[in-house]
């Protein structure tokens, strides 16, 4: 996708050049007041899908995005990393708020970095961000289904229902049914898919404490 393509796709003008026009047609696409939370149905259902519990499909919800899938104005929530913004663009736009080659500058807003981004290297822009209420990657779009990258980051602002579905996605395409049935008020019983899940880290970041908590 090229700057041009996305100004397309979020309904400004074509012509290559990225402004303040474009960075507010991004906001305004990406936004959705109105978006409609799961409903107990919903949910139950994506839980029998995992074939896991409806408490644990909570409580992974709980500690990810601390529950909640939109900010205060109604965009998706996002975490932008800007390692892999510069892994995916070489280090050409190093070092920025949104490149670099350490992790880390959460300090600064997500969806300024994300903006600023989108006007050099859309592809590696959306790539770059973990989406919604389960944060999942953008990169990761190819494997989960998604026909972009700009698919799948657009695909969470409809509802509080395409985050669960964008949850079941990356759980069966990374086999971790197993880990997330596991689940208990063990923080033990946690570690295997707070491992998977949120990586090698997990420990430092407490997240199979929180998980367990959760289950409580």
């Amino acid at each position: 996708m090229n700057i041009a393509e996305l100004q397309t796709a979020i309904g400004t003008t074509a012509d290559g050049k990225w402004g303040p026009a474009s960075r507010a047609a991004l906001r305004d696409k990406f936004t959705n007041k109105a978006a409609p939370a799961a409903t107990p149905g919903q949910q139950q259902a994506f839980a029998d899908r995992l074939g896991v519990t409806l408490r644990q499909l909570q409580a992974v919800a709980k500690v990810e995005s601390s529950g909640a899938g939109f900010d205060a104005v109604g965009r998706p929530k996002i975490l932008f990393e800007r390692h892999i913004f510069h892994g995916m663009t070489n280090g050409r736009y190093s070092p920025s708020s949104f490149s670099n080659p350490e992790g880390g500058g959460y300090g600064d807003d997500s969806w300024n970095k994300l903006l600023l981004a989108a006007g050099k290297v859309p592809d590696a822009a959306f790539s770059s961000c973990s989406w919604g209420k389960f944060q999942v990657l953008g990169k990761w779009w190819h494997d989960l289904g998604y026909t972009s990258a700009f698919a799948l980051a657009v695909s969470t602002v409809a509802s509080e229902a395409a985050h669960y579905d964008l949850l079941c996605r990356y759980i069966e395409r990374n086999g971790l049914r197993v880990q997330m049935t596991a689940l208990s008020d063990d923080p033990d019983d946690c570690r295997a898919f707070a491992k998977a899940y949120n990586g090698p880290n997990y420990v430092r970041f407490d997240y199979h404490g929180k998980l367990a908590r959760a289950m409580k």
